[in-house]
């Protein structure tokens, strides 16, 4: 996509000219090589476009576009430490790597460094109401993550419950990223609102899409092993609405299921019993009233609508994904 391909160029380059100390070696070392593992910096890139949105250009929000992103992968070390994950896009993780303790300081200097940027050129009035909903957004993505760690334990999650575990977890940093654009360009409190539930809606639909896809992706262009949430036993949304469209015998499979140590069998059971469920069916359905939603809610926006262009691409390419 070649818008994406132009405002991912343009944040790459300016993260690898973060100025970052030489020593501790062992402490920055980490940063330098985690931020080089790519990605497609999404959450930067829509807090550029917001700000484009409502007429300022790129380069006034690229310090909050930097923050939004450095704390995201802060997020992520220390979600790895906490999942005990070996790879993070098939480079080992930072305390695989290093060790542990790396990880956690290395995250916790990643954070304070999130905000160190977020307050850079930005008057005094404009970076209250960035503190305030950046502060609320970090709380919100611990809950997340803490739900989703309770979900392991936690014998009945609802569909309900678990929407809000990926709103807290996913959501609200991409609503974060928009808004935080909107505030710097002085939108309006309305268009401000209608940002962040766009942002919100696309968060809900990608994650339900990521769900999917890790069960009916591609492989090869999906760049892991297809089913990986089946062999953990996650409660994705996939595995709740089968549970709550099971009959009795479907059900006592679906448990049956969670214990079978052939992995491979133990997915492709899992598969077939989805498809006579059509649950495939019913997550797409529930992605895609999120996406209408989000749709809605930009439509509602009162800027020119060829000013959201780039908005609506990068959500089509996001909807439209297969990795």
């Amino acid at each position: 996509m070649f818008i994406l391909k132009n405002y991912t160029e343009y944040i790459e380059k300016k993260i690898l000219e973060i100025d970052l100390p030489e020593k501790p070696n062992n402490l920055y070392e980490p940063i330098r090589y985690f931020l080089n593992l790519g990605g497609k910096r999404i959450r930067p890139i829509l807090t550029l476009l917001a700000a484009e949105l409502f007429g300022i250009k790129k380069g006034n929000v690229l310090y909050q576009a930097l923050a939004i992103e450095i704390f995201h992968n802060f997020t992520l070390i220390h979600d790895d430490i906490m999942d005990e994950a070996m790879l993070r896009r098939n480079k080992e993780t930072i305390h695989e790597k290093w060790d542990k303790n790396i990880g956690i300081l290395t995250g916790d200097v990643m954070l304070i460094q999130a905000y160190q940027l977020l307050s850079k050129n930005i008057s005094p009035n404009t970076l209250k109401d960035v503190l305030l909903l950046f502060n609320k957004t970090a709380i919100e993505v611990c809950e997340g993550q803490q739900s989703d760690m309770n979900f392991e334990h936690q014998e009945n999650v609802s569909i309900a419950e678990y929407i809000q575990m990926i709103r807290k977890k996913t959501s609200v940093l991409l609503g974060c990223a928009l808004q935080l654009g909107a505030i710097i360009a002085s939108a309006s409190t309305e268009d401000k609102d209608y940002i962040y539930e766009f942002g919100i809606n696309i968060g809900i639909a990608f994650q339900i899409q990521d769900d999917i896809l890790d069960l009916y992706g591609d492989p090869e262009k999906f760049g892991k092993k297809i089913g990986g949430d089946i062999i953990a036993n996650k409660k994705t949304i996939l595995y709740l609405t089968a549970l709550n469209k099971a009959d009795k015998e479907e059900l006592k499979m679906l448990k049956t299921l969670k214990n079978e140590k052939n992995i491979e069998l133990k997915i492709k059971q899992t598969r077939e019993l989805f498809n006579s469920l059509k649950i495939k069916e019913d997550c797409e359905n529930l992605m895609k009233s999120h996406y209408e939603k989000a749709k809605k809610a930009l439509s509602q926006i009162t800027v020119l609508e060829e000013n959201k262009e780039a908005l609506i691409a990068l959500s089509k390419y996001l909807m439209n994904r297969d990795v």
